[in-house]
């Protein structure tokens, strides 16, 4: 049975589009709804060429969350990235979207390694973009929730994200 393709649009506070390609809808559970996407596959940013995707990985849409989830597959390096956003917004079935506010989480396969990323590329965009007070506290307490959760292995953020690796097919979208 074939799984569903949903286009997910990452935004900057602006409206541009930033990060944007289309996924395989893996399915839901008590976290959110899980994508996937097969090595050999591309995302684009902005309207610019296309990228190519090394590895598997999904994405996790938490629901009313500041934050998505991208778990990739070994060998990667990075296995867990967190972008900070505004909660993602199902435009359709088949459509989510959500404004990137430039934070992430990252951790490193290797080591375990987790670190808050990008601070300066925040307060930059605070001022270019007015981000309003109220955007910039949820921005930062996602971003303070999601290094220890992250590093701490907390659900989603441990083992879980295997069962959704493995569901995903080798055909490149």
């Amino acid at each position: 049975m074939s799984q569903p393709l949903v286009q997910v649009n990452y935004t900057k506070y602006d409206g541009t589009l930033h990060w944007n390609l289309r996924m395989r809808r893996l399915g839901e559970d008590e976290h959110g709804v899980w994508l996937g996407l097969p090595g050999g596959s591309v995302m684009r940013k902005g309207h610019g060429p296309e990228v190519p995707l090394d590895v598997a990985h999904v994405l996790l849409f938490p629901r009313g969350a500041w934050w998505t989830a991208a778990f990739n597959a070994a060998p990667r390096d990075t296995e867990v990235y967190c972008d900070i956003t505004t909660p993602p917004r199902w435009v359709s079935a088949d459509e989510v979207t959500m404004v990137d506010l430039d934070l992430d989480v990252v951790r490193k396969r290797a080591d375990g390694a987790t670190r808050l990323v990008d601070q300066d590329e925040f307060a930059e965009h605070q001022v270019r973009f007015g981000y309003p007070a109220d955007v910039i506290a949820e921005a930062e307490a996602a971003g303070q929730w999601l290094l220890d959760a992250v590093a701490h292995g907390a659900r989603p953020f441990g083992a879980e994200r295997d069962q959704w690796l493995g569901m995903v097919d080798g055909t490149p979208v």
